[in-house]
C-alpha cells in the first residue's frame, strides 16, 4: 500500500458536476482529492481487506442473532425498551439489509483493525461506486495508470443487484414502488439519496422522494407521503437511534412498511458492538480491545485509549486520550448516554496524512473500498476522499 502523488485531471470539477457530484468541496475546502491516489497489491485487497470484511460482517450477524434474544444486550446497546420487540421481530422476519461500511486502520503491513461499523446510514457511496471508477478509466486512457490497473469496486453493480433481490421484478421487469427519504436541504444526503433512486430505477423500481419531515400517519396507522400516498417500502437516510425515539416510533410495528435499513441494523449502528465483539472474540486480529465504561475491565487499557459515545457520527464527541492527556473534542451533541473505551491506535500515516479505509458490504458481500484522509487523527465530514487502484 502506497500513497502515489498524481496530477489531477484538468477538467475533473466539470466532470463531477456533469454526473451530479456537487459536494466535491465542503464549505469551500476540497473534499474530493485526486492530487494523490492509494496503490494496493491484489493480495492486500483480497487478504488484508476483503476477507476481514466478510468475516467481521458474519461476526456482526451472529451478534445480532444473540442480541435479539437478550434483554441484557438490548440494554447495553441502548435500544428503547418499548421498541425492542419491533427490533427483534425485524430480525426474526429476516428483513433484508441493503448496505453498510466498516472503517479500518490499515497500511498493508499488518491486519486491518476495526474502528467502527457504519451499519445504518453510511454515505460516500457515489464517490466510491461511481466517481473514483470514472477517475480510474480516465487515468488509464490518459496513460497515467497502466492498462492492467484495477480497483476494488463493484459497489454500483452490487447495489443494483441487491435492490433486485429485495424487490424482485415481475415478468415485465418492474419491481414496484419504493419511497426514498432524507433531509432535503443537506446536499450530501440528498444527492446520495438521488443516486440510490437512480440505482433503484436501474433495478426496475419506481422511486419516489419524500422529505423526512413530510412523512405523515393516516387514520389507519399507515405512513403516507406528502401527497397522501401510502408508504409500503422506504429507504431512509435517517438514523435508527433517532427513529426509535421519535414521536412516530410507536406506530412502526403496525405500519406494515418495509424499511431500509431494517430495524435490526440499530443493533449494529452504534459503538456498543465494539466491546461486545471483543467480549466474544478477544484477541481477534481485526479487532481492537474495547469495553463499556461501566465495565471495570476498561482499566486494562491504562491511560491511553479512545473514548466514544454509543451514538456519534463524523468523529463528533470522540475523545483521544494518550498517557492521560486528552485531545480536543468536536462537540456534535452526542455526549449524553453511555460510552465505550477502545484501544488507542491512530490511523496509519502517509505523507503526513492519516488515512482510513472504508470497506463496503452490500447484502452480505464485500463490495469495494473508499479512502478518507486528514491531517488530524479523527476522520470528520471535512476529511478528503482519495481514489485508489490495484497495481497490475
Amino acid at each position: 500500500m502506497q500513497r502515489i502523488k498524481l496530477a489531477p485531471r484538468p477538467d475533473w470539477q466539470a466532470k463531477a458536476e456533469a454526473v451530479g457530484f456537487t459536494w466535491h468541496h465542503v464549505s469551500g475546502d476540497l473534499y474530493w482529492d485526486e492530487n494523490a491516489a492509494y496503490e494496493f497489491s491484489m493480495a492486500e485487497i483480497e487478504e488484508g481487506i476483503e476477507a476481514p470484511t466478510a468475516e467481521l460482517h458474519s461476526m456482526c450477524l451472529d451478534l445480532v442473532d444473540e442480541a435479539v434474544q437478550s434483554e441484557r444486550l438490548m440494554t447495553l446497546l441502548d435500544i428503547p425498551e418499548a421498541m425492542r420487540d419491533y427490533v427483534a421481530d425485524s430480525w426474526k422476519r429476516n428483513e433484508p439489509s441493503l448496505y453498510g461500511r466498516f472503517d479500518f486502520a490499515y497500511d498493508g503491513t499488518g491486519p486491518a483493525k476495526l474502528y467502527e461499523y457504519n451499519a445504518d446510514t453510511p454515505t460516500s457511496i457515489f464517490e466510491t461506486g461511481v466517481f473514483q471508477w470514472l477517475w480510474l478509466e480516465d487515468q488509464i486512457a490518459a496513460g497515467v495508470l497502466p492498462e492492467g490497473a484495477d480497483q476494488f469496486n463493484s459497489l454500483h453493480e452490487q447495489l443494483v443487484d441487491r435492490f433486485r433481490a429485495i424487490f424482485p421484478p415481475d415478468d415485465q421487469g418492474r419491481g414496484g414502488f419504493v419511497h426514498f427519504s432524507s433531509d432535503p436541504d443537506y446536499v450530501e444526503d440528498r444527492q446520495t439519496v438521488r443516486y440510490l433512486e437512480d440505482i433503484a430505477s436501474q433495478a426496475g423500481l419506481e422511486p419516489q422522494f419524500v422529505a423526512i419531515g413530510d412523512i405523515g400517519l393516516n387514520e389507519d396507522g399507515r405512513f403516507v407521503d406528502h401527497e397522501n400516498f401510502l408508504i409500503n417500502a422506504m429507504f431512509k437516510l435517517y438514523p435508527w437511534e433517532q427513529m426509535l425515539r421519535d414521536d412516530y416510533a410507536a406506530p412502526l410495528p403496525g405500519a406494515d412498511v418495509t424499511v431500509l435499513e431494517p430495524a435490526w441494523k440499530s443493533l449494529l449502528s452504534n459503538k456498543g458492538i465494539l466491546p461486545l465483539l471483543w467480549e466474544r472474540h478477544a484477541g481477534h486480529p481485526n479487532l481492537l480491545e474495547a469495553y463499556f465504561e461501566t465495565d471495570p475491565a476498561h482499566t486494562t487499557l491504562g491511560s491511553s485509549y479512545v473514548r466514544k459515545p454509543l451514538f456519534s457520527r463524523e468523529g463528533a464527541n470522540v475523545e483521544l486520550v494518550k498517557e492521560g492527556r486528552k485531545s480536543a473534542v468536536l462537540d456534535g451533541g452526542y455526549g449524553d448516554g453511555a460510552w465505550i473505551r477502545q484501544a488507542l491506535q491512530p490511523p496509519p500515516k502517509f505523507d503526513n496524512r492519516y488515512v482510513i479505509v472504508g470497506s463496503w458490504v452490500v447484502g452480505n458481500e464485500p463490495a469495494g473500498i473508499g479512502l478518507r484522509e486528514d491531517r488530524a487523527r479523527i476522520t470528520r465530514n471535512t476529511s478528503r476522499f482519495l481514489p485508489h487502484y490495484i497495481r497490475d
